[in-house]
């Protein structure tokens, strides 16, 4: 299934991306938010999908979960991207968190803050959370994903960088890009073996396959799930690979005009311009 969050005739609704359209999943069963989706998959499965209640170039995208509990990113996560920036792998995944209020739907512009020019892209694969869990072994983890996404996850490289911690520039409004949709794990037979490509303007910046991440998906769930609960609708960013704008001689910095599209095969392409604060 393709589940999305959007907005029509004025109200926020959940829906399911059939041929014929989209299914208004909030008219036909009552959903608010698209978390509740995982739980009824039965439900959603036993409708009928031939008559759809909007045309889907009718619909105004939401951030694919709009409201989640916790957003974990992980840093430094592909060979590629470390090496880029000369630093080694920890032990441990590398985890900075965002804010619901910084994310942006597909073909909404991310905005460029006024206080920096240094806009940066990380095309991601973000994993969403289906069901509540805690303390999940490895071996398990497949079992709690509720679906995949993509994911920019946008950074102020100057404000990234003002500490050793990341979240100053990973927080400004409106500048991670999430969605179009979530497509449940059904819809995909092996997410590992899936390409993530980042482009810019129709140039490639980003290539990578899943499998190339340093911590990979198990491990990612098992160390989240260990220092935090997890809840239906949480997302894990599971890092960007190399190619990134900072790391080009010259630098290469996303600015108003421009359009930046991060496609998974399988998953989907989220598409988002830029725009001036």
């Amino acid at each position: 299934m393709k589940l999305l969050s959007f907005v029509a005739d004025g109200s926020e609704r959940v829906g399911l991306l059939s041929g014929a359209g989209v299914i208004d999943l909030t008219a036909r069963l009552g959903l608010s938010q698209l978390p509740e989706a995982f739980a009824r998959k039965s439900e959603i499965e036993a409708l009928d999908l031939s008559q759809a209640d909007f045309n889907a170039d009718a619909i105004t995208y939401l951030p694919a979960v709009t409201k989640p509990e916790r957003i974990f990113c992980i840093g430094l996560n592909y060979r590629s991207h470390l090496l880029e920036t000369g630093r080694e792998a920890g032990p441990e995944p590398m985890i900075f968190t965002r804010f619901a209020s910084s994310q942006a739907a597909h073909g909404q512009p991310l905005i460029r803050p006024k206080v920096s020019d240094h806009f940066d892209f990380e095309g991601e694969l973000a994993l969403i959370i289906g069901r509540d869990c805690r303390h999940v072994p490895q071996e398990k983890a497949w079992d709690v994903i509720g679906g995949y996404a993509c994911y920019n996850d946008g950074s102020i490289r100057d404000w990234q960088k003002h500490t050793s911690q990341f979240i100053p520039g990973k927080n400004f409004p409106q500048t991670g890009g999430f969605g179009p949709w979530v497509v449940t794990p059904d819809e995909i037979e092996d997410i590992t073996k899936a390409s993530l490509v980042t482009r810019l303007n129709g140039e490639e910046m980003q290539r990578a396959v899943i499998s190339d991440l340093v911590f990979d998906i198990p491990r990612l769930i098992a160390y989240c799930s260990t220092f935090s609960p997890l809840s239906a609708g949480d997302v894990i960013v599971t890092g960007t690979t190399g190619g990134v704008g900072a790391a080009r001689k010259p630098p290469v910095w996303m600015k108003p005009g421009d359009t930046v599209e991060v496609e998974i095969t399988g998953v989907g392409t989220l598409v988002n311009t830029i725009a001036d604060e």
